[in-house]
């Protein structure tokens, strides 16, 4: 079996416009729930928010770091899991901070706010830790990824269309409230559409090393959550922002750390798997932690 440090990936050019374009639709879908209003009442009551931004953008990529010293992963296995916890949290953590009880409004917040400062925080944190860890600092070397133009992608693939969403719903509300709920529905459709016809394609590829990733990515994404309701409860917020932060910690957005892998890294073999089987199973422990906190009512 071909080393997975190696193999790279099947994935055109095309492709990878066309799941640019789809992200960008759904981050315009989750924008058209914020308004300027949510983000002035938060910063008069800022410490769900900053908690939840620390433990997405500090917390998470630490314990990141102690994963891959206490496990020792392939070193392409390895960066994917960095790269992951270097995204701002994923579409989906809004809806099942929803299901759970949470304080939805925060969570879409925390959704907005990390996307536009992982413009900057991103690039830093894979290079940072990137880095610290010597097998992936080889692998960051090789591929020379410049911070500026995975900056530049992030602007145009998520910033541009969550201040358009934001402009849309503030200056004409009504035409947001109806397209709402059918662009969010829409949008998510087509995002897993296009995550299941970019894993056939590359079908044996994955069942040939999903076995090397799927425990790390299961205990990965322990870690995170796990970290979240930690930092949450040593910042005594109250249960309702907590599960809230936990979520949005749990949740991270691997449909962009696989556009940034596809784009910067080639389609590096380790570093994909490890994304598309974070997308997969974080929308599973989630969606199970949200039944389990559904079934009773959080303390605000």
């Amino acid at each position: 079996m071909t080393d997975i440090d190696v193999i790279r990936l099947n994935f055109s050019p095309g492709s990878l416009l066309l799941l640019n374009a789809i992200l960008s639709i759904v981050m315009f879908s989750i924008a058209l729930d914020l308004k300027p209003v949510d983000f002035r009442a938060l910063l008069r009551a800022p410490r769900a928010l900053v908690t939840g931004l620390v433990s997405q953008f500090v917390v998470l990529p630490a314990l990141t770091f102690l994963l891959l010293l206490a496990t020792n992963p392939r070193p392409s296995i390895a960066l994917g899991l960095v790269l992951v916890a270097a995204c701002p949290g994923g579409n989906i953590s809004n809806f099942i901070t929803h299901r759970a009880g949470g304080n939805t409004a925060l969570s879409v917040s925390m959704t907005g706010i990390a996307t536009f400062v992982a413009i900057v925080l991103t690039p830093v944190n894979v290079a940072f830790w990137g880095n610290l860890y010597a097998p992936t600092r080889t692998l960051l070397r090789e591929t020379v990824v410049d911070p500026v133009s995975v900056a530049i992608t992030v602007f145009f693939m998520l910033i541009v269309p969550l201040v358009l969403g934001i402009l849309l719903n503030a200056c004409r509300p009504a035409l947001a409230a109806r397209i709402r709920k059918p662009m969010q529905s829409l949008s998510m459709a087509i995002f897993i559409g296009f995550i299941v016809l970019a894993l056939a394609a590359n079908w044996n590829f994955f069942l040939g090393y999903a076995a090397a990733v799927a425990g790390l990515v299961v205990l990965h994404n322990g870690l995170a959550l796990a970290g979240g309701y930690l930092t949450a409860t040593l910042a005594r917020v109250s249960d309702y922002d907590r599960r809230a932060v936990t979520i949005e910690t749990g949740i991270q957005n691997s449909g962009l750390g696989l556009v940034l892998i596809f784009a910067f890294f080639g389609g590096l073999g380790g570093m994909a798997v490890a994304a598309a089987f974070w997308g997969i199973w974080h929308a599973i422990s989630g969606l199970v932690l949200a039944w389990l906190w559904s079934r009773s009512e959080a303390e605000r």
